[in-house]
This record gives structure tokens, sequence and C-alpha cells, in this order.
């Protein structure tokens, strides 16, 4: 019994990891956001395309759903009697990122990057330590307008932040260091824009940025 009730959390929380945020507004507002901008299904994207409360909405949702999964499901088990390992909250928190970077009811495909609902385990996970690196995400993207730059910096600072909070034995540690050098990897062709002076800064107004045709028959966000 106790089995199936992990395993039922388990399967919760990449339910609502895989939740299409961005899909579903996109969707309201008559449009398929992986076919629009970046084609990235994040609120990045649907703060571009449609518009800054469209993005704010999404961002909260997609933190939520990495948040909730770390508070409620080891909270449940508790109210039945379970008592989870102590890592089981940033195991329910990894597998809410991978739902939302892999979404199951979009088939695998069209995900977002991961930062947002990164941010929302964290949250839960150690405050303090998200709080500086949200305060680093503010800083860089006021100051340079570069989403995805303030995005890498912020993942960067939660890993250090939680070195010099836990120290490098600390399971929570190493799995801030994993998540920041995955979300190093969902951001490299930003990283490959940034490096050529072509990514776009948060405000500008591309002309062209809808995703190759190949892309839109794919329905694969990149």
């Amino acid at each position: 019994m106790d089995m199936v009730a992990l395993l039922g959390t388990l399967v919760a929380a990449w339910l609502v990891g895989s939740v299409p945020t961005a899909y579903l507004v996109g969707r309201a507002y008559g449009m398929d956001l992986r076919t629009v901008g970046s084609g990235n299904l994040g609120a990045t994207n649907a703060m571009r395309s449609i518009g800054w409360h469209a993005g704010l909405f999404v961002y909260a949702v997609d933190t939520l759903k990495g948040y909730l999964p770390v508070v409620l499901g080891p909270a449940v088990l508790l109210e039945q009697g379970i008592a989870p390992p102590n890592a089981w909250g940033i195991v329910l928190g990894l597998v809410a990122i991978w739902g939302h970077v892999r979404p199951v009811f979009l088939r695998g495909n069209g995900g977002g990057k991961g930062v947002a609902t990164a941010s929302g385990v964290f949250l839960a996970l150690d405050p303090v330590a998200t709080g500086i690196a949200m305060g680093a995400f503010a800083i860089v993207v006021a100051l340079t307008r570069y989403v995805s730059l303030g995005s890498l910096v912020a993942a960067a600072t939660l890993a250090v932040v939680m070195v010099v909070r836990h120290g490098w034995n600390d399971p929570l540690v190493i799995v801030a260091t994993l998540v920041a050098a995955f979300v190093v990897y969902t951001h490299r062709a930003n990283v490959v824009r940034l490096r050529s002076g072509t990514e776009s800064r948060l405000g500008a107004r591309r002309a062209e940025e809808n995703v190759s045709r190949s892309h839109n028959e794919s329905g694969v966000s990149s």
C-alpha cells in the first residue's frame, strides 16, 4: 500500500508538471505558441507573443507546478500515516520539472525550458536561496533585458548560494547543481545567440521571429 501511495504522488507530480500552461493560454488567444515567436512554451514567449499579462500568468502557474508537488506530496503521505523519505520532496520536484520539459499531454514534445517550474521547486525547498537567485535574475534582466541571460545567472546563483548555505555534501546542493546544468543545456541555443549578439531583448519587437516551416509541421519546439 505504501508503494502504491508513493507511486501515486510521483504520477501526480508528473501530471501537474506536464500541464502545458503556455500552450493552453496561447490557444485561449487563438494561437499555438509552438509556431509563434521563439516556438517555446514558456512565459517569455507568451509575454512577447500575447502580452505581459499572459507572460506573468504563465510564469506564476508554471512556478506553482513545481512548488505544489514538493509541498503537498509529502504532506498527503504523512496524513495517510506514511513517512516519506527526507529526499522525497526533491524527487517530486525533479519529476515535476521533467513533466514541464517533456509534457505528457503534448506527447512529450513542446515543453518549456524548466526555469519557472524549477524556481517553484526550490522556493519550496530553500526559499532564502531561491529569493536571492530571483533577485539576481531581476537585476540581470533589468540591466540587459536578456531573459535568457537572467535565467542562466539565476541558475548559477542558486547553486552557489546553496553551497554556501548547506555545504558540498548536502543532497540539495547536488540537485541544485544538476538543475543549473540542465538549465544551461535547455538554453544552449540562447547561449549561442548571446555570444553572437543575435539574442532578442525583452520588449524588442522582431519582424521575423516565427519558427521554420518544418518546425511548424512537426509541432516540436527547440
